[in-house]
């Protein structure tokens, strides 16, 4: 008994420094690996990095080629956001244009374009395999970053800041610590001071809710210049919702396709833009246009009560459309600008059978002659309930 106690005891440490062993090897294998693998991504990221670097410089035609030329890219194609028209695609439009093509494909929409505006813009290009690589990389990076933002512009917020803190020194000073003792440069300083938060408190509170001016940059550089001024398209053709619904409506891409079907060149962009159109159709992905007129939700506002009944030009609210390559917010469309168009604007009831039924009385008196006009706000409409509900 006590020769087979001492095989057990013996057979278990063995079994046990066995495992130990074999633990330890396993370990040290996989740590191996691990610090193996480490180093070779790090590598690959050093490698990629260097590559996304060299692409920049190229894209932005600060290293020579190999053929002794500099292309700068970045004159035609911006890597920033911008608020002002470019017609070129940006950097992250060609980037997710370019994502599913392979080397060949992307060699070809460089080194051979096929629109008209390519070819002028890309004539002369050369570049090798490599460089073009190191192209894409920085491309694909853009497309994972996006465009670069500008920083923001804080300057009023500083000045409104700024003015308060001089303010209350002044008058802390003025109160309590009486450190300069003449008051009158105390009364000085909080006149001044005083004057200037209130213009900055009356302004931003006055343009609350409004956008004028307000134009951003769409997803499709689509120009009313060319289409409604140059081509001469009625409104009503694109936004066919204006005579009967609230909102006027934005087109579907497949109206956009009554026309680009044939039409595959653009005026300024050639066929990138209009390309957007077709992808869109045929991925049955929806293009996200920004919206740019937007009335408070407390007010009710018809385009079919104006467009259909008033018989007015879209002109009269959007302003001349048929010159904006990018459409802005003409009007500040707050309601005394409103109230000031129903009080001076007078009715057609002549011409227009639907006031000459509905408002038969104010028909009559100017058929007779007693009255030459009738004003929107005679009919009610500076009543608070015809826009509040």
């Amino acid at each position: 008994m006590k020769g087979r106690s001492i095989i057990i005891i013996f057979g278990t440490k063995l079994a046990i420094l066995l495992t130990g062993i074999i633990f330890f090897s396993v370990s040290i294998g996989y740590s191996n690996n691990y610090y193996e693998g480490a180093f070779e991504e790090s590598e690959h990221h050093g490698v990629q990095k260097k590559s996304v670097e060299r692409g920049k410089r190229l894209f932005y035609g600060l290293v020579t080629t190999e053929s002794g030329k500099a292309f700068d890219c970045v004159s035609c194609h911006n890597t920033n956001v911008i608020d002002t028209l470019n017609w070129n695609p940006s950097a992250l439009d060609i980037a997710l244009s370019t994502a599913g093509l392979d080397s060949l494909g992307f060699a070809n929409l460089l080194l051979n374009p096929i629109t008209p505006k390519s070819v002028e813009v890309h004539e002369g290009m050369s570049l090798t395999g490599e460089e073009m690589q190191f192209i894409r990389a920085y491309l694909e990076e853009v497309a994972h970053i996006g465009l670069e933002k500008p920083k923001p512009v804080i300057t009023g917020i500083l000045l409104f800041f700024a003015l308060t803190a001089v303010f209350l020194l002044a008058l802390t000073d003025l109160i309590v610590i009486k450190y300069v003792k003449k008051s009158y440069i105390h009364m000085v300083i909080l006149l001044i001071t005083s004057v200037w938060i209130t213009k900055i408190l009356v302004e931003e509170g006055w343009s609350l809710g409004k956008s004028q001016d307000y134009a951003p940059l769409q997803p499709i550089k689509f120009s009313h210049k060319i289409h409604a001024g140059d081509q001469q398209i009625d409104c009503q053709y694109c936004h066919t919702a204006g005579e009967f619904s609230k909102t006027a409506g934005i087109p579907p891409a497949n109206l956009c396709l009554n026309c680009h079907l044939l039409i595959r060149d653009g005026t300024n962009t050639g066929r990138f833009e209009i390309n957007k159109i077709h992808h869109a159709v045929d991925s049955v992905d929806l293009i996200e246009w920004i919206r740019i007129h937007r009335l408070p939700d407390h007010v009710f506002f018809s385009h079919a009560q104006h467009v259909a009944v008033g018989k007015l030009d879209c002109q009269e609210c959007h302003g001349p459309v048929e010159e904006m390559h990018v459409l802005g917010q003409f009007a500040d469309l707050s309601m005394g600008w409103c109230l000031d168009c129903h009080r001076t604007k007078n009715v057609d009831f002549l011409g227009n059978d639907y006031y000459g039924m509905t408002f038969k009385g104010y028909h009559d008196k100017i058929m007779k002659g007693e009255i030459d006009s009738v004003t929107v706000a005679r009919l009610g409409g500076t009543d608070c309930m015809k826009c509040h509900y």
